[in-house]
């Protein structure tokens, strides 16, 4: 493929804009459409962004035969729908996190995308971001000796898209929201080995105005060969957002912080406007954020996805990774539910996975 990869975006919100900006950076790409059932919401995204084509019809914008990759920003309901949509229209897909909400979605995709024979790509920047790039480059060169312990924590105030507070539409709170992060995180930090176990602690600690889910989580993997992992998610943390990761080894130890070192110290009385739009009260003392999507790894991320349609490559990860994740996400919430370690394989026919929480 000789020609830019013709790029369509379904959705106009916070993560589209990221999304939108990260493809504009990446030489190969060009953004063609941008779709969203919600009259004037594509038109006044695709003004902004500068972009020819906008839908309210879904089915409008896989016509264009320009189109080579739709990127999917839509809600964690509607994840399944459209990939299938999608994959009929022989457009390859680029599903962002978490994939879908169970376990049966997750497989009507990914055999959709094989037997249309396009490309089905989870978005986990996570696996891009050049300080966790770095952190995984000192243990695959034994710098740190034998892996023993993962940690990785992801912490604001509440989620960046509204649907988020709604458990029906979300599947769960900040374990399906940003727990997804750190579970594939650590598969690709130690990708040879299986997670073997989860025990997880889940509680809605200050937002019970807002959702039903849980907004604060903390949850243990085990890996087959022993290697620990921990993970915290939190949208109850105040003061903007915080993204760190640990690993511990045999022979030593490393840190990546990605918003720290990369940021600007600030104290505002009446808040940073740019911050506010993303996470976190930053009325006070924040950290104005400086290349943020630089630094959380989207643009490397989509230039690696674009590259993966334009020369057909197999992309880093996959929907099959999502599904994994998504496993392990059901597994958490099960061991939440029961107060027991839950051990994997796990398999639920659960339609959305707080119900092995809540046990509705």
């Amino acid at each position: 493929m000789d020609k830019k990869v013709g790029v369509g975006l379904v959705g106009s919100q916070f993560i589209s804009s990221i999304h939108a900006d990260a493809l504009s950076r990446v030489s190969d790409a060009e953004i063609l459409a941008v779709m969203s059932p919600t009259k004037g919401h594509a038109e006044k995204f695709a003004e902004k962004f500068n972009i020819p084509n906008h839908y309210t019809d879904l089915d409008e914008m896989l016509a264009m035969p320009q189109i080579d990759m739709v990127v999917i920003g839509a809600p964690n309901y509607l994840h399944c729908e459209i990939t299938l949509k999608i994959a009929k229209a022989g457009k390859h897909v680029v599903v962002e996190k978490p994939l879908c909400m169970n376990l049966k979605e997750a497989d009507a995709m990914i055999d959709a995308c094989k037997e249309a024979n396009v490309k089905l790509m989870y978005a986990e920047e996570l696996c891009f971001a050049p300080k966790y790039v770095r952190l995984k480059a000192l243990l695959d060169e034994g710098a740190l000796g034998d892996p023993v312990l993962f940690k990785q924590s992801e912490k604001h105030d509440g989620p960046h898209a509204d649907h988020f507070w709604d458990i029906e539409r979300s599947g769960g709170g900040v374990t399906m929201d940003m727990g997804c992060h750190a579970i594939q995180f650590f598969r690709w930090l130690h990708p040879e080995k299986n997670i073997k176990s989860v025990y997880a602690q889940m509680m809605t600690s200050v937002h019970k105005d807002k959702t039903e889910g849980e907004d604060n989580s903390i949850i243990i993997l085990e890996f087959e060969d022993g290697v620990t992992a921990v993970m915290e998610e939190s949208w109850t943390k105040l003061g903007g957002m915080d993204d760190k990761a640990e690993i511990h080894g045999s022979e030593g130890v490393a840190y990546a912080d990605i918003l720290q070192g990369n940021s600007i110290q600030t104290y505002s009385a009446k808040g940073v406007g740019y911050a506010v739009e993303k996470a976190g009260n930053t009325i006070g003392w924040s950290y104005t954020m400086f290349e943020e999507s630089w630094n959380y790894g989207f643009p490397q991320e989509f230039e690696h996805f674009v590259d993966c349609v334009k020369n057909d490559k197999q992309p880093l990860v996959t929907g099959e990774d999502g599904k994994a994740v998504l496993e392990v996400i059901l597994a958490a919430y099960e061991s939440a539910g029961t107060g027991k370690k839950v051990l994997l394989p796990f398999k639920s026919d659960v339609d959305k996975p707080y119900k092995l929480w809540k046990k509705v």
